[in-house]
């Protein structure tokens, strides 16, 4: 199981004057340590499971390419990018950008969006869910072709690109790696199935059937299920045990996970990538 360092607490026991070099360091080390993947969150306030809206947050897209700066070998995403925060165009631009500056290490992490109260205090239009899931799709059409080297224009119900110029294209072949974000059953779960490389489903007592939800838009989709990435969720804190940790991850295996993105619920990034290391060194 391949393990990925998710930074989603910026609220770390350094003056902000060291958040970068702590930034950098935890990434750097990470990168050392077997750890095989890190990823930010794509929010501008913290959210209400972590903290504060008014805790540190910093904006992902310029955070992944400070880390690409810094790393070598880890693979860089949002888990996940709200589809309403960005245009379509500009975010495959952003990818792009990230995987060539990168050397190939970049991806995409999308779901539909849900933090209304972040979206209008930022004045970020918050559509109704269907629209938003609308969206979600046509943004996904127009990564896939903006990467497939496609310059033709787009025409959809919400977005209307005249020329997807994208150059240079990516790196990374076929094209960056795609996971979409979330566990809604009708609609996230089929798009999974129809274009992306991963899903991203939280490790809780729902996850099992919600991967047989998976395998069946597999199905109705004509997709192999077992091309399909399983990546989940979890967290660890202070006092979090590394054997039962150990012992969780080893059950999510038993699912069908092949790869898990833990946060940190600590004031301190660098023992949380030390213990994340000893993890992957036992799981890997």
């Amino acid at each position: 199981m391949d393990i990925g360092f998710h930074i989603a607490n910026f609220t770390w026991n350094v003056s902000p004057d060291q958040l970068a070099p702590t930034f950098a360091r935890a990434a750097s080390e990470a990168d050392a340590s077997g750890i095989k993947r890190i990823t930010v969150m794509d929010h501008f306030w913290q959210i209400g499971t972590i903290g504060t809206p008014e805790q540190p947050m910093l904006e992902g897209y310029t955070a992944l390419g400070f880390l690409a700066a810094h790393t070598s070998s880890v693979l860089l995403h949002t888990l996940v990018t709200g589809v309403i925060y960005r245009e379509p165009g500009i975010l495959a631009k952003q990818i792009s950008t990230l995987d060539v500056l990168s050397g190939g290490r970049a991806g995409l992490g999308i779901g539909a969006g849900w933090n209304e109260e972040e979206s209008k205090g930022l004045g970020i239009p918050f559509p109704p869910t269907k629209e938003r899931f609308e969206r979600l799709e046509e943004a996904l059409q127009i990564c896939l072709q903006m990467w497939s080297g496609d310059e033709g224009p787009y025409d959809g119900e919400h977005y209307h690109l005249g020329r997807t110029l994208n150059s240079p294209q990516p790196l990374s072949k076929p094209r960056p790696y795609l996971m979409i974000g979330g566990v809604g059953e009708q609609k996230t779960l089929r798009y999974v199935a129809r274009y992306a490389d991963a899903c991203n489903i939280f490790g809780s007592p729902e996850a099992a059937h919600k991967l047989d939800v998976l395998r069946h838009w597999c199905d109705v989709e004509g997709r192999d299920y077992d091309t399909v990435e399983k990546t989940t969720t979890t967290a660890i804190h202070a006092d979090t045990d590394l054997e039962a940790f150990v012992g969780q991850l080893d059950a999510l295996r038993e699912l069908g996970f092949t790869a898990a993105y833990v946060s940190a619920r600590t004031p301190d990034p660098l023992k949380a990538v030390e213990f994340l290391g000893r993890v992957a060194e036992r799981v890997s």
